[in-house]
């Protein structure tokens, strides 16, 4: 074995296995861009009443997954969670952040789907895009 082989060996051991495209999933909470069906930033899931567009894809994407910003208040998100809880979709609530990321909510197919337009675009989503 090369020194090059037991040097990876070993940082794998001590870090875990090699991530694709790590900063993207950091933004969008452990899943990559490709898989996302719609995402909401932290202040939208803030929002007091749930969007229309995530009950939506909620309904229509059974075998999808909801994941949640866990620094965001339960009050916030548990809409949510009943939605996905009641049509049967799997959600996890990602807490163990070591990174920032101003979304606070997406949804993710398991395969690539690619969607051009996953963000709900109003008001909320246009400031706090301003802001980064």
């Amino acid at each position: 074995m090369s020194d090059e082989t037991i040097d990876l060996y070993l940082q794998q051991g001590m870090y875990g296995p090699l991530e694709t495209k790590p900063d993207e999933r950091h933004l969008f909470l452990g899943s990559l861009r490709e898989r996302v069906i719609i995402a909401l930033t932290k202040g939208q899931v803030l929002r007091s009443k749930p969007y229309e567009e995530v009950r939506q894809a909620i309904q229509k994407n059974k075998g999808a997954s909801l994941l949640i910003n866990g620094e965001l208040n339960y009050t916030a998100y548990s809409p949510y969670m009943k939605m996905a809880r009641q049509n049967g979709m799997h959600f996890s609530i990602i807490s163990d952040l070591h990174f920032n990321t101003p979304l606070g909510l997406v949804i993710v197919e398991q395969q690539a789907i690619n969607r051009d337009a996953i963000y709900v675009q109003d008001d909320i989503f246009k400031r706090s895009v301003l802001k980064t």
